[in-house]
């Protein structure tokens, strides 16, 4: 019994320490996956000086040659051309500041996917103008719902302020809510319009074919167009990565933290086991048994109950972790609200850490035998003759 007790505590806190990583894992790469397939996608083209003001005059110059040297990469796998310009969102509720992005529709459901996000409304009609689609968040701030009318209000590529009535097509919502806020949808024609541009983008957002392309592809856009600012996901969003680092860190450390607790059963399960056997250890040291072959003795015993425990604790943690990472784990009851507020889908697929496994492992092996080196020194206290006489 007091065997089995070590190696399921062994299995338990391994369980747990795999459970931990593959829920942080399932998460960060949920959330890289909203911020490419959603927000802003593998790769971004801009002139050089457009993301210092977002001024409209700072547009992609000799766009078919850009155009043409985007076609020529065979790991492309889609790109969406949008006019961007930063200004007022006003309604007879109040106002707010907003990112305006001119998109070309059936290009922009292909990078970000914002048809899928629609929850009120039909989505933008080829036959009228000055349509907006706007976020949830700020729908309900502003207290406003499909055909409801606004005014959006931004400079022009001469400087001077424009503005233009906007009626609401469509209320969108994603998984990251202070981005719904502030970033609403118009289509390009009717943004550059107003801009006093014809044919020209501020932006070339691209999707790559998978992920272990986006270093090559984005050297070779460098290469290929060297006057104008090339960017990954990593490069816009520093914090994404930094992020996914810091989970990484956090999740040892709340390994560790378990280790610690499973520490402290073994050291009393082993103790228990010592003091049941002091007659027994007594006698072996009277009849000769070295000190150093009891240590060893203990340290093996502690080794082999955590080397069966192991696998069990793996085995469990990769068949219920695979069957989360097809099903799905629903954390909205964490709080559907508090997920977006930071960006997080509440719906997460675990993955079980492969890459970590062998980390995990020596964390555990080191835990089991420096909590064995107590009961082990207690056992080579021991006098012979006082121990036979229990």
């Amino acid at each position: 019994m007091r065997s089995i007790i070590v190696m399921m505590s062994i299995a338990i806190g391994l369980f747990a320490g795999m459970a931990v990583l593959s829920l942080y894992k399932g998460m960060m790469k949920s959330r890289i996956a909203t911020v490419v397939n959603a927000e802003i996608g593998h790769i971004q083209i801009h002139d050089t000086d457009f993301k210092k003001d977002y001024e409209p005059r700072f547009f992609i110059k000799n766009a078919n040659t850009v155009l043409h040297e985007i076609q020529k990469i065979p790991e492309i796998k889609a790109i969406a051309l949008r006019s961007i310009t930063t200004g007022m969102l006003i309604t007879p509720t109040g106002s707010a500041g907003v990112k305006i992005n001119g998109i070309i529709p059936a290009q922009e459901n292909g990078v970000s996917q914002l048809k899928l996000k629609i929850k009120k409304g039909k989505g933008f009609s080829e036959k009228k103008k000055n349509e907006v689609f706007i976020g949830k968040k700020l729908a309900d701030k502003m207290k406003l719902k499909p055909g409801s009318k606004l005014v959006l209000t931004f400079t022009d590529t001469a400087g001077e302020i424009v503005s233009g009535a906007f009626r609401i097509a469509a209320i969108y919502q994603s998984d990251n809510a202070p981005l719904d806020e502030r970033n609403v949808y118009v289509k390009i024609a009717d943004l550059n319009e107003l801009l006093g541009l014809t044919d020209q983008f501020h932006e070339i957002a691209i999707i790559i074919q998978d992920d272990k392309y986006l270093a090559s592809v984005k050297k070779k856009l460098q290469q290929h167009l060297p006057q104008y600012q090339v960017d990954s996901w990593i490069d816009i969003s520093p914090e994404m990565d930094l992020m996914v680092k810091t989970t990484d860190q956090y999740s040892y450390i709340i390994i560790v933290i378990i280790m610690i607790a499973l520490a402290f059963g073994i050291i009393n399960t082993m103790l228990m086991a010592i003091l049941e056997r002091t007659r027994e250890i007594g006698m072996m040291i009277a009849l000769g048994t070295s000190r150093i072959r009891v240590f060893m003795l203990i340290l093996f015993e502690t080794f082999f109950l955590t080397a069966a425990g192991t696998p069990i604790g793996i085995f469990l943690a990769w068949g219920i972790i695979s069957y989360f990472n097809k099903r799905g784990l629903d954390l909205s009851g964490m709080g559907k609200e508090m997920m977006s507020s930071f960006g997080f889908n509440t719906l997460v697929y675990p993955e079980f850490p492969g890459e970590k496994l062998f980390g995990i492992l020596v964390i555990v092996v080191s835990t089991a035998i420096i909590s064995c080196l107590f009961p082990a020194a207690r056992a080579l206290k021991l006098k012979p003759a006082d121990a036979l006489r229990r």
